[in-house]
């Protein structure tokens, strides 16, 4: 399982990227997607949104279930990966990169520094299981 360790996590298995211009990037962790398998559709959220921090802003689907995607703080949604309507499978192959789902311009950055970092997010996961 891949947990890089320069990105911050959620209790829900999002990553979240703090960007050198003070934005926020957000996908699903690689732990995340082998438990959902094989992707079939991507909701993005919807662009100017304003969102709260665990609001529900995005839904996965495979071919086991479908998934809320939450939003990691507060903020708007400035992006969103448009990509993955065509290829939702970018998740399962590049969670990190290529499987972004959306960017926020946060309310406050220092939320960010509160979420869980990889050896936090690692032990949440073993305690899961």
């Amino acid at each position: 399982m891949n947990i890089p360790n320069d990105l911050f996590y959620t209790e829900s298995h999002e990553w979240v990227r703090l960007n050198d211009d003070g934005t926020v990037t957000v996908g699903i962790t690689d732990h995340a997607q082998e438990q959902l398998g094989d992707l079939v559709f991507v909701e993005t959220p919807e662009i100017d949104a304003t969102v709260s921090a665990k609001d529900a802003v995005a839904v996965v689907e495979s071919v086991k279930a479908a998934s809320d995607i939450y939003a990691p703080i507060h903020g708007v949604i400035l992006d969103a990966n448009t990509a993955l309507a065509e290829e939702p499978e970018l998740v399962n192959s590049d969670p990190y990169q290529a499987g972004w789902l959306f960017s926020i311009q946060p309310e406050q950055a220092t939320e960010v520094e509160e979420l869980m970092d990889q050896e936090a997010y690692e032990g949440f996961i073993a305690s899961e299981s």
